[in-house]
C-alpha cells in the first residue's frame, strides 16, 4: 500500500489511548484519531476511514459493542475492528465478534504483539489467538440473546469446503489445515477464500462464529479433538 496503515484508538482511558498511540506511531503506523466513547469512535471512523479500529468494550455514552455494530452496518469500506478487553473475556466480546469485529486483544498486550496484531488484521488474516477465540466462541455460542449476526447458506459449500470450515473452526491455521488435509498451503488458502466469498463473510473470525451458530461444529464435539495419527 502507498499510504501508511491508519488506526483509530477508542478507549475511555486517556493513558491507554496515548500509550497505544505511541507504540503504533513508533512503528510507522498512523493514528488517525482517538475516541473516548463509542459515539466518538463511530464519528472518527466516518471522518478518517481507518484501516483498523482498536475498540474498548466498556465506554460511556455508547459502548464498544454498539459502536462496532454501527461501524459494520455503515459498511465502512475495509475498516476492521479489533476489540480491546481484559483477561476475563466476558460475553460482550463474543457479541462484538458476531457484530463484525475481526478479533480481540487483551489490554496487557505487549508492544510487539499490538503492532503485529494490527498489521495481521489489516492483511485479512483476522483470527487472532485462535485457541482463545475458539474457547470464547464455544463458551457463548447460542447464548447471546440478540442472536447471531452472521449468516450463510452452508449448502453453497462443497463437501471439501465444509470439511475445511469445520477444521478452521477448531482454530487450525492454514499450515495446520494443509497438514491435516494433505493439501498444499496455496490450495488451503483458495478453499478458505472461496468459503468466505460464498458465505458473504469478512474474515476467519466470522467463519468460526458461523460454524458454531449453525451447528456445523459443537462445543467439545469430537471435531474439536485432535485425531490420533493414522
Amino acid at each position: 500500500m502507498n499510504r501508511p496503515l491508519r488506526v483509530v484508538i477508542a478507549d475511555d482511558q486517556a493513558l491507554v489511548r496515548s500509550g497505544f498511540g505511541m507504540i503504533l506511531t513508533a512503528d510507522g503506523i498512523d493514528v488517525a484519531a482517538e475516541a473516548a466513547d463509542g459515539a466518538e469512535a463511530v464519528a472518527a471512523v466516518r471522518r478518517t476511514r481507518p484501516d483498523v479500529v482498536l475498540m474498548d468494550i466498556r465506554m460511556p455514552q455508547m459502548d464498544g459493542l454498539e459502536a462496532t455494530r454501527q461501524i459494520m452496518a455503515a459498511g465502512a469500506g475495509e475498516t476492521r475492528v479489533l476489540i480491546l478487553t481484559t483477561y476475563d473475556l466476558d460475553h460482550y466480546v463474543y457479541a462484538a465478534l458476531t457484530a463484525g469485529a475481526s478479533g480481540f486483544l487483551l489490554k496487557d498486550v505487549t508492544p510487539e504483539h499490538l503492532v503485529a496484531a494490527v498489521r495481521l488484521v489489516r492483511s485479512g488474516d483476522a483470527l487472532l489467538a485462535p485457541t482463545i477465540t475458539r474457547r470464547l466462541v464455544e463458551r457463548f455460542a447460542r447464548r447471546d440473546e440478540a442472536g447471531p449476526a452472521v449468516h450463510g447458506d452452508l449448502s453453497e459449500l462443497t463437501p471439501r469446503e465444509l470439511e475445511v470450515l469445520r477444521l478452521l473452526a477448531t482454530g487450525l491455521s492454514n499450515a495446520e489445515l494443509a497438514d491435516r488435509l494433505v493439501l498444499s498451503p496455496t490450495t488451503v488458502k483458495t478453499h478458505v477464500a472461496r468459503i468466505l466469498s460464498k458465505l458473504g463473510l469478512r474474515d476467519r473470525v466470522q467463519a468460526v462464529v458461523l460454524a458454531y451458530e449453525t451447528g456445523l461444529i459443537a462445543p467439545r464435539s469430537p471435531a474439536n479433538r485432535p485425531r490420533s495419527p493414522g
